[in-house]
């Protein structure tokens, strides 16, 4: 029910608005001041002098005589006599006449300052609170003034000022004044925060004061309304609004309410003099229920207005409500209509579209102004309807009826609008992205295609099965975002007036757009495809070429590691007949070996030569790969052959040995033949292997030739 009581459409907008002058009105509510605010001086402009860190304030504790004690902080910056004056009569103005009776002690803190200014500020206080002045102390620096400067005697001038003055020490201050009434500054434990005091009170002078000047306008402008309401026929020519929030008055009144209860209005809780907390002034203490009287007064006259305020909105409303209600249904049926009529094409692009759904924003956001209107309006009505008092009901269901009815139509409109250029904008991002991916596998599959291995050609080929994969994953997307744009297009909902021929042209054009895009991306896929085969074809006969190189140079390698096992291991002839024998049909088997592996590296290098002719490219193998295999064969076939024949010597040298050893009678043509046999083999065992490029391999075992000429012997 709080209302803005700064609005003037909320109040009475066919009246002028007017703030009240309270100048010249008698103030009915002045009895409930303070009597302090009565002061001429209490003006809140007043007081922030006290908050300088040098002007004058009150120190928070008591004297001896239980009376206040006043603090004047001077320092060497020039101190403004008028300020100071002003300063101490604001402060003498709140204590009670009883608590000034008990008299005041003051602290000129001259600490920091020249002596004639101290003697000023002495001199100054005759004239501004003699008779509340008991005692003044002027606090000396550690090094004092010039003798020949403070010649002049305050104490013999106590009749003509009438208060004592004394120099002290700021550490002897205490023969004066209790520790516990000092603060710290000048060797006390008195705990006072002047800014805090400060705070609270300009808080209660400014709410006092406001709350007594709302009062008076609130009684005014509802006194002003009960007249005017006796006399029908005269209407009130204008409204009136208070000068302050009484929300806000009220809200202040409350936060000081509570501080006062506290008993935090000026300090610690707790009561004055002795060793107790701090308690300045005991007038103070009648703010509460001053303040409780005010806030009363105002809660009452401020629930009057809010009355007034609510009747008045009442006897306007209605015809407000009926004004709006055919301004929105004029407006959205007509110039709202027609914003929509002219947009129906989905775009050729994503730029296109992107430009469409712009403007369709701006005519949302046009349409959304109106729509907050409705929402604001139907909440009205509802609330009127739901009172039950009034006459025009059925006026009022009326007109929500016809309302929401256009404002639903409206936004049905506009929602199937939305869609189909949401779905347009996923469309053309669809085809566009699809295009680029087009163009990249069509710009790969142009390319060259030069691997320098098998990885390299293997990894070309994985890429393009990804952009072929990405490429079909994307055409099935711009399918389904197709159908769904043929839908929405298709399924707009129609208008409720005369249909022209233009939307039907434009969404034939735009069914038609959509289907050439999707047979255009399929005929580009197709081509992609074909030139895909005969890419991967090329690339995994490049493949299996590189493959045959490989094999066919591991085909040499082997052979390599044949003939070198030929040459360093296999070089004992065998002991007898059998073991040699054995090495002979080892030998056999290992030659074989050796002949599969040469003629596998022959048939892998054919086939290189096959595929490069097959791809247009010349074999690398041709010049390396295949005189490292016949060299490394002739080699091998050399050392073989010359392996086999002395260890088929070495078998015909063991036979005819073990067949003399068996004899009883030795022959002589026996021995002979031994004898022949075993030297023909120490020749064979003494001679050098020559390999076809004349490189000379000496094959001789020791252990096999002193065998032999042992068997000799």
């Amino acid at each position: 029910d709080t209302l803005d009581l700064r609005r003037k459409n909320c109040l009475w907008p066919s009246c002028q608005v007017k703030h009240l002058d309270l100048k010249e009105k008698k103030m009915k509510y002045r009895h409930l001041f303070p009597q302090s605010c009565g002061h001429p001086s209490l003006s809140c402009n007043l007081i922030p002098p006290l908050s300088h860190p040098s002007a004058c304030h009150s120190l928070g504790g008591k004297d001896r005589r239980s009376g206040l004690i006043l603090n004047i902080p001077l320092s060497s910056d020039q101190t403004s006599m008028e300020e100071l004056s002003a300063t101490l009569d604001y402060l003498l103005s709140i204590p009670s006449e009883k608590c000034k009776a008990r008299g005041f002690t003051v602290i000129v803190d001259g600490r920091k300052s020249q002596w004639n200014t101290v003697k000023t500020v002495v001199l100054m206080l005759q004239n501004v609170i003699p008779p509340e002045v008991s005692l003044v102390c002027v606090v000396k620096p550690d090094e004092f003034w010039d003798k020949k400067v403070t010649h002049f005697c305050f104490w013999k001038e106590k009749d003509r000022l009438g208060f004592e003055v004394i120099l002290v020490s700021a550490n002897k201050l205490t023969r004066y004044i209790e520790p516990c009434q000092l603060t710290d500054d000048f060797g006390g434990s008195l705990d006072y925060d002047h800014s805090d005091w400060l705070n609270k009170r300009l808080v209660f002078e400014k709410f006092t004061k406001e709350s007594t000047s709302l009062l008076d306008e609130l009684s005014i402008i509802n006194d002003a309304d009960k007249s005017s309401s006796m006399d029908k026929d005269k209407s009130a020519d204008c409204a009136l609004l208070p000068s302050f929030d009484p929300e806000t008055v009220l809200q202040t009144g409350h936060e000081l309410l509570s501080e006062l209860q506290q008993r935090r209005f000026n300090g610690s809780e707790g009561g004055g003099g002795g060793q107790g907390a701090w308690c300045p002034m005991e007038e103070e203490l009648l703010a509460q229920p001053q303040v409780m009287k005010l806030l009363d007064s105002l809660r009452e006259q401020y629930t009057r207005y809010q009355e007034l305020c609510r009747q008045r909105n009442k006897r306007t409303q209605l015809d407000e409500i009926h004004a709006k209600v055919m301004q929105v249904v004029t407006w959205l049926q007509g110039p709202g209509s027609e914003l929509l009529k002219t947009q129906q094409t989905i775009g050729d692009s994503i730029r296109s579209a992107q430009a469409l759904q712009q403007r369709h924003e701006e005519i949302e956001s046009q349409h959304s102004e109106w729509f907050a209107v409705y929402v604001e309006l139907n909440q009205q009505i509802a609330a009127l309807l739901s009172t039950g008092e009034e006459e025009e009901v059925a006026e009022l269901k009326a007109l929500q009826q016809q309302l929401s009815d256009v404002c639903y139509r409206q936004a049905a409109q506009l929602e199937s609008r939305q869609n189909v250029l949401q779905a347009a904008q996923g469309f053309h991002s669809t085809t566009q992205e699809l295009s680029q991916q087009l163009d990249g596998l069509l710009g790969m599959l142009c390319a060259d295609v030069a691997p320098a291995d098998g990885a390299a050609i293997q990894q070309n080929l994985k890429l393009l099965e990804e952009k072929l994969q990405t490429v079909e994953a994307g055409l099935t997307s711009l399918r389904q975002k197709g159908a769904l744009l043929l839908e929405q297009t298709c399924s707009q909902p129609s208008w409720p007036l005369e249909e022209t021929e233009s939307p039907t042209t434009e969404q034939q054009d735009s069914v038609q757009h959509i289907q050439s895009v999707m047979e255009d991306m399929q005929l580009r896929k197709q081509r992609c495809e074909d030139m895909v085969d005969v890419r991967r074809l090329k690339m995994l006969q490049m493949v299996q070429l590189f493959k045959c190189e490989e094999d066919a140079l591991q085909a040499v390698e082997w052979l390599s590691e044949l003939l070198d096992a030929l040459l360093k291991t296999h070089v004992r002839l065998g002991d007898d007949s059998q073991e040699t024998r054995t090495m002979l049909d080892k030998h056999r088997k290992f030659v074989d070996v050796a002949q599969s592996t040469y003629d596998y590296g022959r048939q892998l290098l054919q086939a290189t030569v096959v595929l490069c002719q097959s791809l247009r490219c010349t074999t690398r193998s041709s010049g390396d790969t295949l005189p490292r295999l016949n060299r490394v064969w002739k080699q091998f076939s050399v050392s073989a052959e010359e392996r086999q024949q002395r260890l088929e010597l070495a078998l015909n040298f063991h036979t005819a040995a073990e067949r003399v050893l068996q004899q009883e009678r030795v022959e002589a043509e026996s021995l002979d033949e031994v004898d022949s046999l075993g030297k023909t083999l120490l020749d064979r065992l003494t001679m050098p292997v020559i390999f076809p490029d004349g490189y000379v391999h000496i094959h001789l075992t020791y252990l096999n030739y002193d065998f032999i000429c042992l068997m000799l012997s």
